[in-house]
C-alpha cells in the first residue's frame, strides 16, 4: 500500500471521528434539560373547617425557590399556582325553544372533573411559554383538561366547544373556578406568595395545590401540597350520620318531618 494512500485512509478516519464527536455534542446540548430548580412550599393551614356560619377562608402559599446547582437564583422566574378541589360529574344542558316553551333538549357530562379550580400566577399564563408547554403542563384556566363523555365516549374537546365554554361560565359564576393573573406575588427574588380564596360554597374533601415555576419559557421546577375541607360540628355529626346510618337517617327525618307538621297543626288551627 502506498504512503499516499494509507494517508488518505488515516485522514478520513480522523475526520469522521470529529465529525461523530461534534455531532454528539450538538445533540447533547439540543436535549440538555433546562437548569432545574427546587421548590420549598409552606401552607398557612392544613385544614379549613366549615360550620353553620361558614362564609369563606382565605389560604396563603408561601413558597421558595432554590437552585439545585447552586447558582444564584437573579433571573426573573414565572409561578403558577393551580389549586384543584374533590373530582365530581357534573351535567351541563343546553336549552331550546320548543312550542314557545324553553326546555332542555342536550346535555354533556364531565367526568371526574375538579369541582374546585383556582390559578394562580405573577403575569397572565399566556405570556409565560410556547402554547405546546402551557397545553401539555396544563397551565392556565381554560387549558386544564375536562373530560367528557361525547357519544359513548370519553375525550376533551376544543376550548370553544359551547357545552365546555358554558361549564367553565357557570362555575366561575359560582365562584368555584378563578383564573387571577395577579395572584402571586414576589417577597424576594426567590420568595413569593399566594392567597387561595375558599368560598362558602366549596365542597368538603381534599385540594391538590401544583406550583410550577418556569425560567426562559421552560419547566424548572414543580412541586405539590395538599390540605383539607372538611365540616365541624353539628352539621359534620348529622353529615356521618346520614352516610354511616341512611336508614335511620331517612326514618328519623320523616318522624322529624311528623311531629314539626303536627306541631304547626296545632299552633294554627282555626277554632
Amino acid at each position: 500500500m502506498s504512503p499516499i494512500h494509507s494517508c488518505a485512509e488515516a485522514g478520513s478516519a480522523w475526520f469522521l471521528r470529529v465529525a461523530f464527536l461534534t455531532l454528539a455534542l450538538l445533540v447533547s446540548f439540543v436535549t440538555a434539560p433546562a437548569r432545574a430548580d427546587r421548590l420549598v412550599l409552606s401552607v398557612s393551614q392544613q385544614t379549613v373547617s366549615i360550620s353553620s356560619s361558614f362564609s369563606g377562608a382565605e389560604l396563603v402559599l408561601f413558597g421558595v425557590a432554590e437552585a439545585t446547582d447552586g447558582a444564584p437564583i437573579d433571573d426573573a422566574p414565572d409561578v403558577v399556582v393551580t389549586v384543584r378541589g374533590p373530582a365530581e360529574d357534573f351535567t351541563t344542558w343546553r336549552k331550546a325553544q320548543v312550542l314557545g316553551l324553553w326546555v332542555n333538549t342536550d346535555s354533556r357530562t364531565f367526568i371526574g372533573v375538579p369541582a374546585f379550580l383556582t390559578v394562580l400566577s405573577n403575569r397572565p399564563t399566556d405570556e409565560m411559554a410556547s402554547l405546546a408547554i402551557l397545553r401539555r403542563e396544563q397551565i392556565g384556566l381554560a387549558r386544564n383538561i375536562f373530560v367528557q363523555r361525547v357519544s359513548g365516549d370519553f375525550a376533551d374537546v376544543v376550548p370553544s366547544d359551547p357545552f365546555r365554554a358554558a361549564f367553565l361560565r357557570l362555575q366561575s359564576a359560582h365562584g368555584l373556578y378563578e383564573e387571577n393573573p395577579k395572584g402571586v406575588t414576589f417577597l424576594a427574588p426567590r420568595v413569593f406568595r399566594a392567597e387561595v380564596r375558599i368560598p362558602g360554597a366549596a365542597p368538603i374533601g381534599a385540594y391538590q395545590i401544583e406550583v410550577k415555576l418556569l425560567r426562559n419559557g421552560l419547566i424548572s421546577a414543580t412541586e405539590q401540597a395538599t390540605f383539607e375541607v372538611r365540616k365541624i360540628g353539628f352539621e359534620q355529626r348529622v353529615a356521618e350520620f346520614a352516610l354511616n346510618d341512611a336508614l335511620l337517617y331517612g326514618l328519623a327525618v320523616a318522624l322529624g318531618g311528623l311531629i314539626v307538621g303536627f306541631i304547626a297543626n296545632i299552633l294554627f288551627r282555626k277554632e
